[in-house]
């Protein structure tokens, strides 16, 4: 059966055990567990890649017709009763990376700040409705997959979520639904998503404009046609919410690209920096009406950052080990702001969201983290350059560059993209230990 065939038929047997189990309770949901018990051992990846996409991209906020079938729950259950089977049965020896430690010491210490943070309960509730899911997943990503082939539908995957978001965003923009500050796109805001606010928005898209970019260079004429068309339709999507996060993630993507394939440095800094002007005026940032033009003196939106981050820099000192706790930054505000304007803010930020909500120890352990992630890619970039894995390399190290350029502006300290990264890179790593030269190698 060809891989396109498995991955629909394990989404198909998800949502029929889940319609089994609605309609006649839960009896039959354990009947059809029952019946589809070799196909979760044997596909437990293909799950909890359904699981990734679902989680990352909230596809049943962006399309709520799904909501009612608890989809990301559904994929999450089988996810980990296949990784429970596969570590339980021992079918393939687990091989620990010193990456996996880094980021267990991390967590460790995001568990510490929640124990510690001035209110407990938004942050274990953060912690155990989201960054568990995430703890979780980073091992069953590294560890499932047996065969390299098992990664290649992975970069399809997320530019297909993302053309299907941009696409809905542009609808939104066109038609002026869930518009912020009257020109910057949404998605679900009016029913509290996730993609509700632009910043996150563009956040979502910058991930698959990554293997957009690396795939263009792929496959027949009509392929990298193709491709070529869901980059723009990506592009267009980010330049849509407005968010100099997300412009400076498309610059910083089409700057590593160019480097990639280009010896000189000075050619790709001078088209990046040309192209960052045209980005910002096609975005209409100057219309936003926070940051924008009309503002008097000096830009509002800009000072409100970094009132933002002095705030995490104050409540850093003040909890030098542990911050004030995971998802606490929003409110403690009011209290480490040196400047109250009548409500609290977000910090708009990940350097600074890490620091302020986990402390200078925490902070250190994320930079640990994040030096480990940066070597490790690059050895893959370098280990594979004449590979047929090549393009999941690249796409990899432009996601990694994207993330700490647009992190400056966007808060992604503890939420999906990053560890998405690390587990791919730690399975990629795993499945191409064994080449050790620059010349092409077939899939095992």
């Amino acid at each position: 059966m060809k891989r396109c065939n498995q991955l629909w038929l394990a989404f198909g047997g998800c949502i029929l055990t889940y319609a089994a189990w609605a309609l006649l309770g839960t009896d039959s949901l354990l009947l059809c567990a029952i019946i589809i018990f070799p196909f979760i051992i044997n596909h437990s990846f293909t799950i909890c890649v359904f699981f990734i996409l679902f989680s990352y991209f909230r596809l049943h906020e962006a399309f709520p017709i799904l909501m009612p079938l608890h989809i990301p729950l559904l994929l999450a259950t089988f996810s980990i009763a296949g990784l429970c089977i596969h570590l339980w049965l021992k079918r393939d020896e687990i091989h620990w990376h010193s990456l996996q430690t880094f980021f267990l010491l991390f967590s460790f210490w995001v568990f510490i700040s929640c124990l510690l943070a001035t209110n407990r309960a938004e942050a274990f509730a953060t912690f155990n409705n989201s960054f568990i899911k995430i703890i979780i997943m980073v091992f069953a990503i590294s560890w499932l997959p047996t065969k390299q082939k098992q990664l290649k539908p992975i970069p399809i995957l997320l530019i297909l979520c993302g053309v299907s978001l941009s696409i809905l965003a542009l609808y939104n923009s066109i038609n002026g639904i869930g518009l912020v500050e009257g020109t910057r796109v949404t998605i679900g805001r009016d029913i509290g998503s996730i993609l509700g606010d632009p910043n996150d928005l563009s956040l979502a898209l910058l991930f698959p404009l990554s293997f957009a970019l690396t795939n263009i260079f792929q496959g027949s004429k009509a392929q990298r046609t193709m491709t070529a068309l869901f980059m723009i339709i990506l592009v267009s999507g980010i330049i849509a919410t407005q968010s100099r996060g997300g412009l400076l993630g498309i610059t910083s993507a089409f700057f590593t690209l160019m480097l990639l394939r280009s010896r000189s440095i000075i050619i790709p800094s001078i088209i990046s920096g040309i192209g960052l002007i045209l980005l910002v005026v096609f975005a209409g940032i100057s219309d936003r009406s926070s940051g924008g033009s009309g503002e008097e003196g000096i830009d509002e939106s800009s000072m409100g950052r970094l009132f933002a981050w002095e705030a995490a820099f104050r409540m850093a000192l003040a909890n030098p080990l542990t911050g004030v706790g995971l998802d606490n930054f929003y409110f403690n505000y009011f209290f480490y702001s040196p400047h109250w304007d009548g409500k609290n803010h977000a910090v708009h930020s990940t350097w600074f969201q890490i620091l302020g909500e986990t402390g200078f120890i925490g902070f250190l352990l994320f930079i640990c983290l994040l030096v480990g992630t940066f070597t490790l890619s690059y050895q893959l970039l370098n280990r594979l350059r004449n590979h047929e894995m090549k393009p999941i390399a690249e796409g990899l190290w432009i996601g990694l560059i994207t993330f700490c350029v647009s992190g400056t502006f966007l808060t992604q300290g503890t939420t999906w993209p990053l560890y998405i990264l690390i587990s791919l890179l730690i399975a990629l790593d795993r499945l191409t230990s064994n080449v050790t030269t620059a010349h092409s190698i077939s899939a095992q």
